[in-house]
């Protein structure tokens, strides 16, 4: 998502201080290379992670460990720097066990008062998010939210520090994805490229099996918000395996040429869908729900995992909560604390794919 974001909560959240707590403790060592199920009570056999286990990239389909096709679907945080509050046990819990959605997107800005300012304090809120998700038996996307600069080279050394640390940490686990790009704009796929192939060796070095998410050109566009196409990424392909690339769409603004880029890119590379939303491309707006149908249409169709922006409360019609429900620590669950959006999304998550 591009627009300019809301700092209105910046001072209550410096009041209140973040609800997610900095994972500071690690788990007993695993052997090298197992994978873990998640081992909290509430991680049953009927859990997305349960039922597919590591996922791994075959083709250009997202597959889990029978090598079966699947589709996840779930929501993203909005920036742990001013909605770290609408990341709670109970919210948790709802998008779990009421939204039952398959995988948590959690969205870590680099700059607008994000990583940059404390490394520390922001890499261990991931490190507590990703515990609470796999605790639930979710997927979690760690999102390196780049956005501005465009050019993921300026965050580049910053991406190898965290990445290493994350993929150290959460290496033994089963249920996580890595997104090192957010959003590339203003710069060639090659320059692209080549930050990928930089930072996926330091990442492999820790971690071989996690699929990794590859950010496009124009906004995860697959460029075509530059006025280019998927053409360019297919050509030119990455140098690493066991990767997806990032598409991101706003069904108000973004219309046929967009869907059938998608269309096209999703038959000759890995695409996994990061993020969307219902509105404009800031994410605000009036909700187009007839063209948001018509990508979920596709999506389904191709086997094309979900995420949609925003599980916060924030003023704008893209985020699900209305005003004051995280700060008021819900109620999560159910419609009444819904705007139109988020009621819209929340049916849709609780479609499953046939795991």
């Amino acid at each position: 998502m591009r627009p300019a974001r809301s700092v209105l909560l910046v001072a209550a959240l410096l009041l209140l201080g973040f609800v997610l707590t900095p994972a500071t403790a690690q788990s007993a060592p695993t052997a090298p290379g197992t994978r873990t199920a998640p081992t909290a009570p509430s991680a049953a056999a009927s859990t997305p992670v349960a039922a597919n286990g590591q996922l791994r990239v075959c083709g250009t389909k997202l597959c889990n460990q029978q090598g079966k096709t699947i589709q996840l679907r779930g929501m993203s945080t909005h920036g742990l720097q001013w909605y770290s509050q609408c990341v709670t046990s109970g919210s948790l819990n709802a998008l779990a066990t009421d939204w039952k959605a398959d995988v948590l997107r959690v969205s870590m800005y680099i700059q607008e008062d994000g990583y940059e300012t404390d490394p520390r304090r922001f890499t261990d809120l991931v490190h507590s998010a990703v515990e609470q998700a796999t605790a639930r038996g979710m997927y979690v996307i760690v999102d390196w939210h780049m956005l501005d600069p465009g050019d993921p080279h300026y965050n580049l050394a910053r991406a190898k520090t965290f990445f290493s640390e994350i993929a150290q940490r959460h290496r033994d686990k089963n249920n996580l994805l890595y997104e090192i790009a957010n959003e590339p704009s203003g710069v060639s796929w090659s320059r692209i490229k080549s930050y990928a192939e930089q930072l996926i060796p330091v990442i492999r070095a820790k971690d071989p099996d996690t699929p990794i998410l590859v950010g496009t050109r124009a906004w995860s566009s697959l460029g075509v918000s530059e006025g280019a196409d998927e053409s360019e990424v297919v050509g030119n392909p990455v140098n690493a395996a066991n990767i997806m690339y990032t598409f991101h769409f706003y069904a108000y603004s973004h219309r046929d040429e967009y869907l059938r880029t998608l269309s096209r890119a999703a038959d000759r590379i890995p695409v996994f869908v990061t993020e969307f939303g219902t509105q404009n491309y800031a994410g605000e707006g009036a909700n187009d729900f007839a063209m948001s149908q018509r990508y979920l249409d596709l999506l389904a169709a191709k086997k094309i995992s979900w995420v949609n922006w925003n599980y916060s409360d924030d003023q704008r019609s893209g985020a699900v909560f209305k005003q004051g429900t995280c700060t008021g620590n819900g109620p999560w669950t159910g419609t009444s604390s819904l705007k139109p959006a988020g009621v819209w999304i929340r049916e849709r998550v609780r479609t499953p794919d046939d795991f």
